[in-house]
């Protein structure tokens, strides 16, 4: 037997006698192996999403809620709907999943013993660990295949994007926002000749500099706008050992939570505009001032309480920014770990004209201000920084 018709028998066997042991030991609770590890998931990750927990396991959408609704009718799950987004529910086991959780566990670990009979924990430890890599390798050529992105530049070497690391750094078309002094216009505009970059020929880039590179950033535009398209290519580049850095503004809270769950983001960096009173003049907001700067707040609130790591930056123009400003820029990223002042470069390209910076002396002493909030400011753009 060749090693593909050997791997694919193997895989099919082990998959067809699985689900007939759990077949077989669960018909006690009303469980079938369609069920089982799914009220496992759900247990031992109360408040899971139908979402993530398809994702988990690279399920079919129309599956999982198939089996949650068998378990829901059996009684060892109950939903709740989530009030910002009405076709999201989160899942939760009941007092009856309590009481047969332990045999459970006894069923799973029986077959395991049984997988696993005649071999040594060193072997156990090395077929986990192939196997691992054999189920990574399969997400990345569906990933691979569903990668849709579309990149409008494409930086093959920074040192500065990424603190500490060495980085390629590509941009996403579109943005949310008009902030008068973006100096990306073309990025927010998209006009018809700017040329493009697949993800493929990025991926296929990186993949040559694999264990040169060490991370990738991904700036804009806002890349959440993308969330669909952009997560294959996130995917693919965890995949390639490279850690992610995400410049945004900060709007979409969801997504950026999503990502970081996933262990998809390593680094992001957070534009503050300005204090709210006057974010909708700063940053052109194009929606529902309240709706906005709410998703705002909760961005910042996501990573100053969050575990990954992060920065705030504001880009001070002398037009939008005084020392009052500081000050309630200050109370909105209270307690944040890290903040830069950037000092404003006209580009040539910004959305609006005859744009100012402020002096090297008033950087400073904006971020003099900021210091009463936040642990580490920085400036960036003065005396050569």
């Amino acid at each position: 037997m060749t090693n593909l018709n050997q791997l694919s028998t193997n895989v099919s066997v082990v998959h067809r006698s699985s689900q007939k042991f759990y077949d077989k030991y669960g018909e006690q609770f009303g469980l079938g192996a369609g069920q089982f590890n799914f009220l496992i998931a759900i247990n031992e990750y109360e408040g899971i999403t139908m979402k993530a927990l398809a994702q988990s396991g690279a399920y079919d959408k129309a599956l999982v809620s198939k089996a949650v609704n068998k378990l829901t009718e059996l009684g060892l799950v109950r939903t709740e709907i989530n009030r910002d987004d009405k076709r999201e529910r989160f899942l939760f086991s009941t007092d009856r999943t309590k009481e047969i959780m332990k045999d459970l566990y006894l069923i799973r670990r029986d077959w395991f013993n049984q997988l696993t009979k005649g071999l040594s924990e060193a072997e156990i430890a090395e077929y986990l660990r192939i196997q691992q890599r054999i189920a990574d390798n399969a997400l990345n050529v569906e990933e691979q295949e569903n990668i849709a992105m579309e990149f409008f530049g494409f930086q093959k070497l920074t040192l500065l994007d990424y603190p500490g690391k060495m980085a390629a750094t590509v941009f996403t078309g579109g943005c949310n926002m008009r902030c008068p002094f973006c100096h990306n216009a073309d990025l927010v505009f998209l006009p018809a000749d700017l040329p493009s970059v697949s993800a493929q020929e990025v991926l296929a880039y990186l993949k040559k500099r694999q264990g040169v590179l060490e991370g990738i950033c991904i700036s804009g535009g806002e890349p959440l706008l993308h969330a669909k398209q952009l997560r294959p290519f996130l995917v693919q580049c965890k995949a390639l050992g490279l850690s992610v850095k995400i410049d945004t503004n900060g709007s979409y809270p969801e997504v950026l939570a999503a990502y970081i769950a996933e262990g998809l983001v390593d680094y992001v960096a957070m534009d503050v505009k300005n204090g709210l009173s006057k974010y909708p003049e700063t940053s052109g907001l194009t929606r529902s001032n309240a709706v906005w700067l709410k998703k705002i707040q909760q961005s910042i609130d996501l990573l100053i309480n969050g575990g990954t790591d992060y920065e705030f930056r504001t880009t001070v123009v002398a037009e939008y920014h005084e020392a009052s400003d500081m000050d309630e820029i200050g109370k909105l990223i209270e307690g944040a770990k890290r903040c830069y002042l950037q000092k404003f470069v006209d580009s040539g390209k910004t959305i609006a004209q005859g744009l100012h910076a402020r002096n090297d002396e008033e950087m400073v002493e904006y971020a003099e201000i900021l210091k009463k909030y936040v642990k580490e400011v920085g400036v960036r753009g003065i005396g050569g920084r």
